[in-house]
């Protein structure tokens, strides 16, 4: 009962911004005191480069919660405000920025993250995408007691789920962000009654996923098909991954493989009325397609009006 009460007492700041940190978001509030919430700056966006507030903020502004988008937490308003709220807790998911010690040890319990692999193994910016991209047939969430390195602390619980055949990052991330709230629900009572006792990573066993640039999203097709596959699906929906043909940037959403010994690598032919491209092993073919300036449309849509993709 006494933990119980602990719990319900907690005063909590909450660090996150992309829609992966909404649903954790969500679950505090119905269960906790959210003293503030800390994300990252507006951004432009899109082709009008208008500025766009992460998820986190709008859900922030629709519940009411204060709001800090510092462009470095170490900024001194930052750092007062934080002071300011004094929390017994500072839970952290996909916030963007690295926490200084000075925040770490400001709060009672420490800060706590909610990380979308099964460490060690994707420490970093990216684990979903590697995960996918790397052909790993598990991921997961880890509820982690956050120190000075990235995605080094001891762990408080784990909790894994399948990787679907054709998973893109969108929805492994979706999966993972509802998994990741009801863990840290879960995990959270034990952890302020002190019955959990956090497990030290096996750095031996640790593996980095680093932040993914736009122009990584370039198909290079003397590559196999079935590395090309996985790319499309890691970089989904951001940042895409392309080709260019005819001077003009083609987006690929959805392809699948041949396995064949079919060559030359680059080598642009028609299968089953769709576009595709033989690579350094297998063929790509494209189900999905979008040409600069138009909407998604299906591979054999795009074949109506590609004259010479076979030349």
């Amino acid at each position: 009962m006494c933990a119980k009460i602990a719990i319900n007492m907690l005063r909590v700041v909450f660090m996150g911004s992309p829609e992966f940190a909404v649903p954790v978001l969500q679950k505090l509030v119905e269960q906790h005191l959210v003293l503030g919430v800390v994300t990252q700056p507006d951004r432009p966006a899109g082709r009008g480069r208008m500025l766009k507030s992460p998820p986190i903020k709008i859900l922030a502004d629709e519940i009411n919660l204060p709001i800090i988008q510092p462009r470095k937490l170490s900024e001194p308003d930052a750092m007062s405000q934080l002071q300011q709220w004094s929390p017994d807790l500072l839970v952290v998911a996909a916030f963007g920025q690295i926490l200084r010690s000075e925040v770490l040890n400001m709060p009672k319990y420490g800060c706590v993250n909610v990380h979308a692999s099964l460490l060690p193994r994707w420490r970093g910016a990216a684990p979903i995408q590697a995960a996918i991209l790397n052909g790993d047939t598990q991921s997961g969430i880890s509820i982690m007691r956050m120190d000075a390195g990235v995605d080094t602390g001891p762990i408080l619980s784990q909790s894994s789920i399948e990787i679907a055949d054709h998973e893109t990052s969108g929805s492994l991330s979706g999966k993972l962000s509802r998994l990741g709230a009801d863990l840290l629900m879960d995990t959270l009572p034990r952890y302020i009654a002190g019955t959990l006792v956090p497990q030290a990573q096996d750095d031996s066993l640790a593996s980095y996923a680093p932040m993914i640039k736009k122009e990584a999203g370039l198909l290079d097709f003397s590559q196999p098909a079935m590395d090309l596959e996985r790319k499309i699906r890691a970089f989904n929906p951001w940042p895409g991954t392309y080709m260019v043909w005819k001077n003009q940037v083609l987006k690929i959403h959805h392809a699948h493989t041949i396995d064949t010994h079919q060559t030359p690598a680059g080598k642009r032919i028609i299968i089953d009325r769709l576009p595709a491209i033989i690579t350094g092993r297998g063929i790509l073919v494209i189900d999905e397609i979008q040409p600069a300036g138009k909407n998604i449309m299906a591979g054999s849509t795009f074949l109506h009006g590609a004259r010479g993709w076979e030349e």
